[in-house]
C-alpha cells in the first residue's frame, strides 16, 4: 500500500511540476514525458513514447554527450530553435535504469526581454552618437563663422589703425 502511495506521489510530482521534464534510453527514444514539456515544445499530443527525441528536439549533442561520458550537466543554457524558447538544463544519465534525464527550466521570456534590451540600448546609442556628431558639426561650423568674422574685424580694425596713424 506505502509504495502505490509512492507511486502515486511520484506520479503526481512527474505531472504537475512545473518545469520540461524528458525521459528518454541510451538509443534517444523518448520513453516519457510530463506535460510541462508538451506546452513548452507547443506538442499537440504527449503520446510521444517511442520517437526518436531528435525529432522533437533537434540537435541532442548533449544528451548523447551526457550518455557516453556518463556526466551530469547542469545549468547548461539551450536554444530550441524550432519552437523558438531557450532553457536552462539539468542532464542526469541513469544508467542502471538505461535512462537519460533532462529537466528544462524556460528562459525564453527572460532571454528575449534581455535582447530587447541589448537593441535598445545600442539603438540608443547609436542615437547618441548621431546628436554629438551634429552637434560637432555645428559647433565646427560656428567655430568657422567667428574665425572669419574675427578675421575681418582683425583687417578692419586695423586698416582703420593705419588710417588713424597716417594722419
Amino acid at each position: 500500500m506505502l509504495e502505490n502511495n509512492h507511486n502515486y506521489l511520484y506520479k503526481l510530482a512527474w505531472e504537475y511540476h512545473p518545469n520540461a521534464l524528458i525521459a528518454v534510453n541510451s538509443d534517444l527514444e523518448i520513453q516519457l514525458v510530463n506535460p510541462a514539456f508538451c506546452t513548452l515544445f507547443k506538442l499537440e499530443s504527449c503520446a510521444i513514447k517511442g520517437q526518436l527525441a531528435v525529432n522533437i528536439l533537434g540537435d541532442i549533442e548533449h544528451l548523447k554527450s551526457a550518455w557516453k561520458e556518463n556526466k551530469n550537466i547542469e545549468n547548461s543554457i539551450k536554444e530550441y530553435p524550432k519552437p523558438e524558447i531557450f532553457v536552462k538544463e539539468f542532464i542526469y544519465p541513469i544508467e542502471e535504469k538505461n535512462l537519460i534525464l533532462c529537466i528544462m527550466i524556460d528562459l525564453t521570456s527572460e532571454i528575449k526581454q534581455k535582447k530587447e534590451l541589448t537593441k535598445m540600448q545600442e539603438q540608443m546609442i547609436k542615437q547618441v552618437n548621431n546628436v554629438v556628431n551634429n552637434q560637432m558639426k555645428v559647433a565646427q561650423e560656428i567655430a568657422g563663422l567667428l574665425g572669419e568674422t574675427t578675421a575681418e574685424t582683425k583687417v578692419n580694425l586695423f586698416k582703420l589703425l593705419q588710417l588713424f596713424n597716417n594722419q
